[in-house]
């Protein structure tokens, strides 16, 4: 099992919680069992890169293990409160403030990727009164009050545990009207639920939200994904506080995440989505039609150089591909998040020699073959092999985004129950896929949604995991009668279906398939092959 965390033996609470700008000389790998990854990524972008990052504070995994041990530690409160106002005071902001409220997400962050599996709530601060100086300070009502109501509809679904089809659903917010009527509405349903109202103490908020992070560790999906993942059950997870920045303020506002390169082929060429007029969530959740991240470039050029001058630099640093999440508001790039990119077998060998052969990298061939080992170098001539040419487009019945390689047949599964029961080979099909459906996508030979973009949380775990995958396949529609096309049913539940995660191609029944020649690997394996032999002289 993965694990080198530290002892919570006498971890001292003001000693457990790290400002993003701390001096540190740890390496990433150390410091990632320290602050957790998300918090250790945070503070090398702040102190060491100098990338413009929204100040915060990251509790760290010798808290979480206390927490886990014995409950809220004594004395934490204060040792937030404390944070929270030095936090503050260096953006002029007071959390609760009803003139100029001090806003936060609260994120976590495993030592190890674990994309969409714990959880997050962003604009918390938000109450009856902070929500009105918002208004005044962004001068735009709609803005605020969605914003509040969209805190209060992840503190009900992350802290109070509520099921989401219990509260009210709403597709889109147009005025502020919308957004208050939907949030009493919601409020209602939370008290209906749970017995109380979301609190009105921002401290109160914040202490709740951490706890909840700490408990997500060991939600069923987090559970399932470790123990595919192999990840040792004691880790925990660090949480981190940040000051929000709002992607939702706007046209000249968004939110994305990119990679380096793109982690299905290797390709030294930006892959990702990118959403205007949104918060990050709304990405990854799979639940929004995202645009490539050359719109970014399209709408926004100052932007997009800046962002692109950014991921060099991370990518310098960290002598690897990187997986990050950015926010514009009103024309300022800001950088949330970065990790090592979860990517294909055939995308691992080429992006390690791309590395070996790129100066400014500089990754040695034992890196190399260490990056890509027997095994992964194994499955990448596998899935060079089991490759496929496009089939002609008229005999699709759609075609989607290629989220994840591979050609595989199954039967349609509508839910993940459906997939864990299942004893021959599945397709899971949705509309939307969320973290929950996680033991269903492990049990399936491939994964379809109707929504969802190329970095949503299914195309990621999708990928990660080597399962094919075609996600935002727009033209058709997913429920219980089965796969639709203009209202009319296609595929049934049960019946068979293909998908080609190279292609985004979807086609009913079973497609007859040339393979290409198992011997024909590529110019990177034929290499890693060479330096492995190499080392082990």
């Amino acid at each position: 099992m993965k694990s080198t965390q530290p002892s919570s033996t006498d971890v001292r609470l003001e000693d457990g919680v790290f400002t993003f700008d701390h001096d540190h000389s740890q390496p990433a790998r150390e410091l990632a069992y320290l602050l957790g990854g998300k918090g250790a990524g945070l503070a090398e972008m702040t102190r060491t890169l100098q990338i413009p990052v929204p100040p915060g504070f990251t509790i760290g995994l010798g808290i979480s293990q206390l927490y886990r041990e014995g409950g809220w530690p004594t004395g934490l409160d204060a040792v937030l409160s404390d944070h929270m106002t030095m936090l503050g005071r260096s953006l002029g902001r007071h959390l609760g403030d009803p003139v100029d409220p001090l806003l936060v997400s609260v994120r976590s962050g495993a030592p190890v990727s674990m994309p969409g599996m714990l959880d997050t709530v962003l604009n918390l601060g938000l109450n009856d009164e902070t929500v009105l100086g918002l208004v005044e300070c962004a001068g735009d009502e709609r803005f605020a009050w969605n914003s509040y109501r969209r805190f209060a509809e992840m503190f009900a679904t992350i802290v109070r545990g509520i099921p989401p089809e219990a509260l009210p659903h709403v597709d889109t917010i147009n005025s502020a009207e919308e957004a208050r009527e939907n949030l009493a509405k919601l409020r209602a349903a939370v008290v209906q639920e749970s017995g109380e109202d979301i609190p009105q103490n921002p401290e109160v908020q914040l202490r709740e939200t951490v706890q909840a992070v700490f408990r997500s560790w060991d939600s069923p999906r987090a559970v399932a994904y470790r123990e595919h993942e192999n990840i040792s059950p004691d880790i925990g997870t660090a949480v981190s506080v940040q000051s929000m920045v709002f992607g939702n303020r706007g046209s000249d506002s968004g939110t994305g995440v990119v990679f380096t390169r793109n982690p299905n082929t290797g390709e030294s060429k930006l892959y990702g989505d990118y959403l205007p007029n949104a918060q990050g969530e709304d990405v990854v959740s799979g639940k929004a039609i995202t645009m490539e991240i050359s719109a970014l470039g399209e709408s926004q050029p100052h932007v997009a150089e800046q962002l692109d001058a950014v991921l060099r630099k991370l990518e310098i640093h960290y002598r690897d591909m990187c997986d990050v999440e950015f926010t514009v508001e009103q024309g300022k790039l800001w950088v949330l998040q970065t990790r090592a990119g979860k990517r294909g077998a055939r995308a691992a060998a080429r992006i390690a020699v791309d590395m070996v052969e790129d100066p400014e990298i500089g990754l040695t061939t034992a890196e190399a073959v260490e990056r890509v080992p027997a095994d992964l170098r194994e499955r990448a001539k596998q899935d060079a092999a089991a490759d496929c040419p496009a089939t002609d487009d008229s005999s699709a019945m759609a075609t989607g985004l290629p989220a994840s390689p591979g050609r595989v047949t199954g039967r349609v599964v509508l839910t993940a129950d459906e997939a864990v029961d299942a004893e021959d080979d599945v397709i899971l099909a949705r509309d939307e896929t969320s973290p929950e459906d996680v033991m269903g996508m492990s049990a399936s030979v491939g994964v379809l949604t109707t929504c969802g973009g190329l970095v949503s949380h299914a195309a990621v775990v999708a990928r990660g995991w080597g399962i094919p995958a075609v996600v935002g396949a727009m033209e058709l529609n997913v429920d219980r009668r089965g796969i639709l096309k203009d209202g009319e049913v296609l595929v049934a539940p049960g019946e068979v279906i293909t998908i080609d995660g190279g292609s985004g191609q979807i086609w009913a029944g079973e497609v007859e398939t040339e393979y290409a020649a198992a011997t024909d690997h590529s110019r990177e394996i034929i290499l890693l092959e060479q330096w492995a032999s190499e080392l082990a002289q």
